[in-house]
């Protein structure tokens, strides 16, 4: 008989529940997992033929639970004129061990929990856990996927965003009503970073225009998460930041365009989980890609939980 394996959606992802902790703390788990050796990944890998698109895939298995996990994803900036999302993919969770498809899910809820999710961990110890003004710079599903985590993680009292689609920027607006806090709407990009706590950059990834974020306006202790390889900021003032942490050391020093030098690096994930990490003078910066670790995290935790009904 032909096995057939079970179909998510987001919405029926979303739906299972699973909470900003419950996150965090899965993706935590994978990341220590990797290093451990009961997490095995391959590096990210990337396609950008040049016409705007981003292409990725993401390859883990592992041992709780049993399973592999590939997912598939496509950036499209031209797809909100199309009436789709910008993000678009698919995620295989396999048997480990007969190969076997138990799953086929949507990508674009998994892919924005886990990055958020990721950021989250990052912001554990290089963030002030008395933040209470957070910037968005891009007002898309990066930007409420981080919301809604770090509202129910910091103390957050504002939020200032700046971005192009008026109705993204409602919607976070309203997002940010919602949870009781105030939304400032920012005529310029330099008015998020004054005196920002932590500030998120999730502008969609292209081939044009010139860098607008500058580093040195943000205030010492500060945070930039920075979810967009970095294409908005203006790397001539990186020196401004202290510290800088990546997702994957090796994976980003491969890349055909790292974000930063290797020498800038401080530490990757598991470096910061396993020792932490000196934090320098200024604000400090987490920039990253996306990794195996947590794609595997949120889809097995997803697959968990639907085996559970």
């Amino acid at each position: 008989m032909p096995f057939a394996p079970k179909v998510l959606g987001d919405a029926e992802l979303r739906a299972l529940g699973l909470g900003p902790s419950e996150i965090v703390d899965a993706i935590g788990k994978a990341i220590r997992d990797k290093a451990a050796g009961r997490l095995i990944t391959t590096p990210k890998s990337v396609i950008q033929p040049g016409d705007g698109r981003y292409m990725m895939t993401t390859l883990a298995t592992g041992q709780a639970p049993d399973v592999t996990v590939v997912k598939a994803v496509t950036v499209c900036p031209d797809n909100p004129g199309r009436g789709l999302p910008s993000i678009t993919g698919a995620i295989m969770v396999l048997d480990a061990q007969t190969g076997e498809c138990l799953a086929l899910m949507d990508a674009e809820w998994i892919t924005g929990v886990r990055t958020a999710g990721l950021s989250a961990v990052a912001a554990g110890p290089l963030a002030n856990p008395q933040s209470e003004i957070m910037g968005f710079v891009g007002c898309g599903v990066q930007a409420r996927s981080h919301l809604e985590i770090f509202a129910a993680l910091y103390p957050l009292k504002q939020i200032r965003l700046f971005g192009r689609g008026q109705a993204n920027i409602d919607a976070l607006c309203a997002m940010a009503t919602d949870l009781g806090l105030q939304a400032q709407v920012c005529e310029t990009p330099d008015q998020v970073l004054d005196g920002v706590d932590i500030v998120v950059s999730s502008i969609t990834i292209t081939y044009s225009g010139q860098p607008f974020l500058d580093a040195r306006l943000m205030k010492p202790g500060s945070l930039a998460i920075v979810t967009d390889a970095a294409k908005p900021w203006m790397r001539e003032t990186f020196s401004a930041f202290g510290t800088v942490v990546v997702d994957d050391r090796v994976q980003e020093e491969n890349m055909p365009d790292p974000v930063v030098p290797p020498g800038r690096i401080a530490a990757d994930l598991a470096e910061l989980l396993d020792q932490g990490v000196a934090l320098g003078k200024g604000p400090r910066a987490f920039m990253f890609r996306g990794i195996a670790a947590g794609d595997y995290a949120l889809a097995a935790r997803a697959w968990q939980e639907c085996c559970k009904g």
